[in-house]
């Protein structure tokens, strides 16, 4: 099947393919790209022709030509652009499987026109992305599979999709993002934190307390399950922060990191693309814990929240992760 077909014009359509739903307005792709590249500006902004004007002749009497949305190129890191967006429509996501009824779809390839060496084949097709399904004969290397990455990442954040060379699809489940990191200027000691966690599994506890010497706190507390897998929450005085806080006033983050991840049961399961229905089951589970567990810590130190893909988490998101309607948080508690 070829996919968004007479969507992409036929000089980037070989492209690795970015597909962001818009059902509720436009995407900011930039803001994505800002979080995991540094040289990120548009070289040319996208656009719209201005106003909309009557079509002439008799025949079109009355009838008005819609507005045309000229594609914007944004550079993405060193040598790469991204060419968009080009309008998306319901049908054409349907065929990916996306539930959106609207999407921009962005084209990313080299700058200088060339294309990329690639690596050996990979020798495992097993991986969270599918990178290795998609690319069977040769795998992306260097920047390139940075960026490949970052537009999985990105898919997954959003509900959209991906289709690596411009033909194979990439549609990451959104629920496969769990683990949370809260930066914030306040320090909490072990015994702050353990009752908050102890509300979601009740025989949580303190497994490393070792302050560094200037007194900051570095401690690890985890919560485990008979079923659902273990809550881990490591605390710690970090050097550097997510890129993604790059673009936020300093003052609204701190250097404490509070880091909230989830270990299943089977932990091979998360580098599976396609893991097996109990997995998938334990962590719908657990990925509502960790979003009460974000947001009680939130509540009590403020700073900001960034998700496993390296993107700024709002309330709206860890709302959507709380949401029994979603399918993503089936039943209230872990199964302890």
């Amino acid at each position: 099947m070829t996919f968004l077909a007479g969507v992409i014009p036929a000089e980037h359509a070989s492209g690795h393919i970015l597909v962001l739903p818009s059902t509720h307005g436009p995407v900011a792709v930039s803001e994505l790209a800002a979080a995991w590249f540094s040289e990120v500006e548009w070289l040319r902004e996208p656009s719209r022709t201005v106003g909309s004007r009557r079509m002439a002749g008799a025949r079109f009497r009355g009838m008005a030509q819609p507005d045309a949305l000229v594609p914007g190129v944004l550079r993405l890191g060193e040598g790469y652009v991204a060419t968009g967006p080009f309008e998306v429509g319901e049908a054409s996501l349907a065929e990916l499987e996306i539930r959106a009824t609207a999407a921009e779809a962005y084209s990313v390839a080299r700058g200088d026109g060339l294309r990329d060496v690639r690596g050996a084949a990979p020798t495992s097709y097993d991986d969270r992305d599918g990178i290795a399904r998609a690319f069977p004969h040769a795998l992306p290397q260097g920047e390139e599979l940075r960026l490949v990455q970052w537009m999985v990442a990105a898919a997954r954040k959003t509900g959209g999709g991906v289709l690596a060379d411009g033909r194979q699809p990439l549609v990451p489940d959104p629920a496969g993002s769990v683990d949370l990191g809260l930066y914030s200027a306040h320090p909490l000691q072990p015994a702050d934190v353990l009752p908050m966690l102890r509300s979601l599994i009740a025989t949580a506890d303190v497994t490393v307390d070792r302050p560094t010497p200037d007194g900051s706190p570095h401690y690890q507390l985890v919560g485990s399950t008979a079923y659902d897998g273990s809550i881990v929450v490591d605390v710690e005085r970090v050097d550097r922060v997510p890129r993604a806080l790059g673009s936020l006033d300093w003052r609204s983050y701190g250097p404490f990191a509070y880091r909230m991840s989830w270990m299943p049961a089977d932990p091979y399961e998360l580098e599976l693309e396609h893991p097996s229905g109990l997995h998938v089951i334990a962590r719908a589970r657990m990925r509502a814990s960790l979003a009460r567990l974000a947001v009680s810590l939130q509540s009590r130190i403020a700073g900001i929240l960034v998700d496993d893909g390296g993107f700024i988490a709002d309330a709206q998101e860890l709302e959507g992760r709380n949401d029994p309607t979603t399918g993503s948080a089936p039943g209230a508690r872990a199964w302890v």
